[in-house]
């Protein structure tokens, strides 16, 4: 028996190489970028295990889940951690990274969510980069959502470590990610004692047999597929060109949230102003006496392929996600998510206007 997804021949050295060029291309950056082997999970432990323990001063800014993930993973590596959270349903300011560094100057290392796809909030990665460069911290950003949706810059911003994964907003595979590290980085990497070595975690090891060698030598064998699939994502957005791919999610939320005001019935965005509203994807709180868990399923029952999904954990009650990414934020996606919501309240016996919904989406849509 054939197919065309067995009997591959092995992914070269060079190959890999090149496509770690790409990945560098669409991220605008001289850094060294270097693909894991994983799910993107995989290089943002392993960046905080490898930079940060005991001596470490770190700031974890928490906008949603995947901040507290980070503080917890910075705690473990014995840092000490100061956390600046503030309320999902909003964006943190430079003021507030400002302040925080001014009640503890000996802050060193900062952690950071760009995009948080759960809560649909975005943070200002510009102007908090000045704040950390001030300040001469190592900046650690996450950006596997952000990337392909909005810009993301590691050099422009400063960024240290910046963490991508492609199965969001590019649209590609969840098996591999990357990581963007500059030599400031490598440099905190190699001074630490801690860092992790001849692990599956280690960046170090990647650094000195892959990089340094050169990148003739893999490590072990690559994920094939995964690097197949990574490569022709990359070549679909270079293809449609990157301003083109993140015009459209810009859309795609836009349309979305004015359509979601429009609907009625009581739901209305979670993320509050629409300047702290991720491109990725756009929350919806739901009304009182309402469940969102119940009401996805109302919603999918008649489309269970539509981006619906109930909030993690206890947002799970309040908050439903339409996931406009990738191939999906087109305007047939924000109409039917629309139009499946309609369905759902007017179930739920709430009284809504599609129609208003639609127009508004349309005119939204820019």
């Amino acid at each position: 028996m054939t197919n065309l997804l067995l009997d591959l021949p092995p992914l070269s050295a060079a190959r890999f190489a090149s496509i770690e060029d790409r990945v560098a291309r669409l991220l605008g950056t001289g850094q060294d970028v270097l693909i894991t082997q994983g799910e993107a999970l995989l290089p943002l432990e392993g960046a905080i295990r490898a930079a940060a323990g005991p001596g470490t001063t770190a700031l974890n800014v928490i906008t949603g889940p995947y901040g507290q993930t980070f503080g917890d993973w910075l705690r473990d590596c014995g840092a000490t951690v100061i956390d600046l959270t503030v309320p999902f349903h909003t964006a943190v300011t430079a003021q507030q990274v400002r302040d925080a560094f001014a009640e503890h100057p000996e802050i060193d290392f900062v952690s950071l969510v760009h995009a948080e796809a759960a809560t649909g909030n975005t943070n200002p990665v510009a102007a908090i980069g000045e704040v950390v460069r001030e300040h001469g911290a190592l900046f650690y950003l996450d950006a596997v959502a952000s990337v392909g949706a909005e810009p993301v810059l590691p050099d422009a911003w400063g960024v240290d470590l910046c963490v991508i994964g492609a199965q969001k907003a590019m649209g590609g595979p969840a098996g591999v990610s990357a990581v963007s590290v500059s030599e400031r980085a490598w440099a905190r990497m190699a001074a630490n004692p801690n860092a992790p070595r001849r692990s599956y975690l280690s960046l170090l090891d990647w650094k000195e047999r892959w990089i340094d060698g050169g990148r003739k030598t893999l490590l072990h064998a690559p994920a094939q597929l995964e690097m197949l699939a990574l490569e022709a994502c990359v070549e679909r957005i270079e293809a449609e060109g990157l301003e083109t791919v993140m015009a459209r999610h810009a859309s795609a939320a836009a349309a979305t949230r004015a359509g979601v005001v429009a609907l009625g019935g009581g739901i209305a965005p979670y993320v509050r102003d629409a300047g702290d509203a991720a491109p990725v994807a756009t929350t919806v709180r739901v009304p009182s006496g309402t469940t969102a868990s119940e009401l996805v399923a109302r919603a999918l029952a008649a489309d269970p392929e539509l981006p619906l999904a109930a909030g993690g954990g206890v947002l799970a009650r309040e908050m439903i996600r339409v996931n406009h990414y990738g191939p999906e934020a087109t305007r047939g996606t924000v109409r039917a998510c629309l139009a499946a919501l309609a369905t759902a309240l007017t179930d739920a016996g709430l009284s809504v206007d599609l129609p208003a919904a639609l127009e508004a989406a349309e005119r939204a849509w820019g």
